[in-house]
């Protein structure tokens, strides 16, 4: 039987922080000798088990974890994906991946799929609903990246402070009027997003227009741009930067310069600094959940764990101040 000690319970009784105790097992040779005894020490009378795939790594069962992320093709997942990569091989753990194309239905399959084949399944940005992952969480070890369910543990890529950011470069330029180009409605990532942008404007007294993309893609981007010109903004923050490429692509079909016509900012900083003028974006640190996540795991993390990361605005050629006010 699985111990019911945590990683917060050993951190409390060694009195560490979690990370500490995370890296002590997978890396003890970065922390002086007294640091790893006590913290072993610790687990030791907790009945902690710093691995719940320990058991699987000893007989030779799966030894596997399944990442499931919407859309694979998006520059927003890889990232993730890799680091989760490298971080379940220090474990000798393998990594299966699946891509549910931005489907629920798609997810669910693919998730039973993987539950027979692997310990665990690290779900990021999940297009289901709350009650469908709970019950999936009930049956097989889960954590969750961008999707805040209480009740299973979870990394969340905020970007609340860098959206924030965003609209008051925007304001500080001289726009009055700006759009946000969203994200898939079932998107925690969206919601957060679009929350920070209508807080922002209304404390600085802007205009708002809200359009839609129906996916997150480079296509949607660029349909979506002739509805923004129509909307007479004169800046546009997008869900992300392959949404912000597609717009950039699409006002340059039309005849309208960036930024000289229309400022364009992204989301997630993968891709923004080359494209062309560089975007201006949001860095959300996205890569860091994949280790995080990945570590959640192997660590049978409190179902209430809840870690959240920081974000920052870059500011790069995309960006000016408007032609018209």
């Amino acid at each position: 039987m699985r111990s019911t000690a945590t990683i917060t319970d050993v951190a409390n009784a060694a009195k560490v922080a979690r990370s500490t105790v995370s890296r002590v097992f997978s890396q003890p040779s970065r922390f002086r000798p007294e640091t790893v005894t006590r913290v072993q020490v610790a687990a030791a009378n907790l009945g902690y088990a710093p691995n719940p795939l320990a058991k699987a790594l000893s007989t030779g069962t799966a030894a596997a974890i399944g990442i499931v992320v919407p859309d694979i093709g998006n520059p927003f997942f890889p990232p993730i994906i890799h680091t989760a990569g490298l971080c379940a091989t220090r474990f000798e753990i393998a990594v299966l991946i699946a891509d549910t194309e931005e489907t629920a239905s798609r997810e669910a399959s693919a998730m039973e799929k993987l539950a027979t084949r692997t310990d665990g399944i690290i779900l990021v940005s999940s297009r289901q609903s709350n009650a469908a992952v709970l019950q999936f969480a009930s049956r097989v070890p889960v954590v969750l990246i961008n999707r805040d369910i209480p009740g299973i543990p979870r990394v969340l890529i905020s970007t609340k402070v860098g959206m924030t950011q965003a609209v008051e470069h925007l304001a500080g330029l001289g726009h009055t009027h700006i759009a946000y180009v969203a994200g898939p409605r079932r998107s925690w990532s969206n919601q957060e997003r679009i929350n920070a942008v209508l807080e922002a404007c209304g404390r600085l007294h802007l205009d708002l227009t809200t359009l839609k993309a129906t996916n997150p893609t480079y296509e949607d981007g660029m349909q979506v741009a002739g509805v923004l010109l129509g909307s007479r903004a004169t800046a546009v923050i997008a869900f992300d930067d392959l949404v912000a490429q597609g717009i950039m692509a699409g006002l340059a079909a039309m005849g309208t310069p960036v930024p000289k016509d229309m400022s364009v900012i992204g989301c997630d900083n993968l891709v923004a600094s080359r494209t062309y003028p560089p975007l201006t974006s949001i860095d959300s640190r996205a890569s860091e959940a994949g280790t995080l996540a990945v570590e959640l795991l192997l660590q049978h993390a409190d179902k209430d764990t809840r870690i959240v990361t920081e974000s920052d605005l870059v500011v790069r050629s995309t960006t000016v101040k408007p032609r018209r006010t």
